[in-house]
């Protein structure tokens, strides 16, 4: 998979995930503990995406 298409598909889940967490917020409010595992979620997704990035880069 080359940078391009892990980007596109990063952003695909980004997007994914926003739109489960606002539809559930339209349901009832996410809890404190709630909130906070979706941006521990969001962090981890993020290095996940620039650990591939720096291997990408180093072949």
């Amino acid at each position: 998979m080359n940078n391009s298409e892990q980007a596109d598909l990063q952003k695909y889940l980004e997007e994914k995930a926003k739109q489960a967490q606002e539809k559930e917020q339209e349901v009832e409010p996410l809890s404190a503990y709630e909130a906070c595992v979706l941006r521990e979620s969001a962090k981890i997704h993020e290095l996940i995406a620039e650990a591939g990035n720096s291997n990408l880069e180093r072949e």
